[in-house]
């Protein structure tokens, strides 16, 4: 029997695009259920029992369910033949996780929408606090993994093929680009950008390809 996924995703969370792009690389055909973060969906007691955190995305395939969206391209990895996602040796899937967890772990937390909303609340901020909450930290992290990849050689974040970096490093572009923070100067970023975006799976996965949800 060929091996399917369903997806619960929101177009523009960081972590549902990350799954999706790994999804695409790994052509494992997928269902995309939208959970509509504007509306509350993320907190209906359907989505909770799947989810108790409330979160995106959720992935079924292979009879589980799966939270976390690091844990699921790992497992995406480890039980697809083939995958690229991590490399064979210890040393490079150390690299890997350690470009990964600076987006998914230092980045994308602060820069969280739930988090810069507490924000707003505890400082009476409108949208033009949220925004340069945004670009101070996108900028700052990145400017951190653009020194990380300097020892990384190309055209991807690490090496000739995309893996879980990669996948990480594309949608914290794509909020870069939605906040307006300058990453102008980040020449290793551009290059695995460029790379990555040549290819259809990234294409497919970008929240323009999977679009906002009715309502």
């Amino acid at each position: 029997m060929a091996r399917t996924a369903i997806l619960s995703d929101y177009w523009r969370s960081s972590a549902s695009y990350r799954v999706r792009i790994a999804l695409n690389l790994l052509d494992i055909p997928t269902t995309l259920k939208p959970v509509n973060l504007l509306s509350g969906d993320h907190r209906s007691d359907g989505y909770l029992a799947q989810n108790p955190q409330g979160l995106l995305p959720t992935l079924e395939i292979d009879g589980k369910v799966l939270t976390q969206s690091l844990a699921i391209i790992e497992y995406l990895h480890a039980t697809t033949d083939g995958s690229s996602l991590l490399p064979g040796d210890i040393d490079g899937q150390y690299r890997v996780r350690q470009l990964s967890y600076a987006i998914a772990m230092e980045i994308h937390p602060v820069c969280n929408l739930s988090v810069a909303q507490h924000v707003l609340d505890l400082t009476g901020g409108g949208n033009d606090t949220r925004a340069e909450w945004m670009r101070h930290f996108i900028q700052k992290g990145l400017a951190t993994f653009e020194e990380l990849l300097q020892t990384s050689e190309g055209p991807f974040c690490f090496g000739a093929h995309p893996s879980m970096a990669d996948c990480c490093l594309i949608p914290q572009l794509y909020n870069a680009d939605r906040w307006g923070a300058d990453i102008s100067g980040f020449r290793r970023i551009g290059e695995a950008a460029d790379a990555a975006q040549e290819m259809k799976a990234f294409q497919d996965a970008h929240p323009d390809a999977v679009g906002a949800p009715p309502g």
